[in-house]
């Protein structure tokens, strides 16, 4: 059963079909890490104003400050990040490119280093020197790869940042959906009922995550709960021990 899995993952269209995706970026990373610190944050404040006794209302004003201020903050930061990695690939190829026109024999020795530390040597290592040489563009990538050790695909930085914002405020919304229907829940806990459809999708992003990981997801959906009902426990234990100096 598994050797005709693997037979099926390696037939000519399934690895063209597999380095193709492989060279575009995929955003899943972008909207699990938004998702997760979306969540975390918007429950530490639920947690807060539970642990100090403080109006519902008060949840629904901090959660909704934290879920556009810290949502664009973070949004903001990765699409400055994406941003810069791609100024470095731009400068670092510019460098590569002047640096093979002045002095091409010295890159040509890079190159030549670079395999051999890959372990060709011979006449395989001149002949795959000379292939790659003979193609300026294909020269330039491999300094850049290998010398470097960058990635030649890069995320849109406008898209990053998008995907990053709307999934920080959609699973940091979740733990104040019960603050908001608190009016249609006849005295029900409010913050109990948060606190259960919060960790289902603590549970659930964990799931996800440990998916593209190809990690244990149970193992990844616990992990992803326990750090995210750490943080809320900080919170709400403070505010518990605080809760003095706000009604003082």
């Amino acid at each position: 059963m598994e050797s005709s899995k693997l037979k099926k993952e390696h037939a000519p269209k399934a690895i063209k079909r597999r380095l193709t995706f492989a060279k575009s970026h995929n955003y899943l990373g972008d909207s699990v890490l938004g998702a997760i610190d979306g969540i975390v944050t918007t429950f530490a404040i639920v947690s807060g104003v539970a642990g100090a006794g403080l109006r519902a209302e008060i949840a629904i004003v901090l959660g909704l400050a934290n879920l556009l201020a810290d949502g664009f903050s973070m949004a903001v930061s990765n699409y400055m990040r994406v941003r810069s990695d791609k100024e470095v690939i731009k400068k670092t190829k510019k460098d590569e490119e002047s640096h093979i026109e002045k002095i091409p024999e010295g890159e040509a020795e890079e190159i030549k280093q670079i395999f051999e530390l890959k372990g060709f040597s011979g006449e395989d290592l001149e002949n795959i020197t000379g292939i790659i040489t003979k193609n300026r563009r294909q020269w330039v990538d491999t300094m850049l790869v290998d010398e470097f050790g960058l990635s030649l695909e890069t995320p849109n930085p406008i898209r990053a940042g998008l995907i990053t914002f709307g999934s920080f405020f959609i699973a940091g919304a979740v733990p104040l959906t019960p603050f908001f229907i608190m009016i249609y829940l006849n005295g029900f806990n409010v913050y109990l009922l948060s606190s259960i459809v919060t960790a289902l999708t603590f549970f659930t992003i964990g799931i996800i995550k440990g998916k593209i990981l190809e990690k244990n997801i149970w193992q990844s959906g616990f992990q992803t709960l326990f750090i995210g009902y750490g943080a809320a426990l900080i919170a709400y234990i403070i505010s518990l021990l605080t809760k003095g100096i706000i009604e003082g």
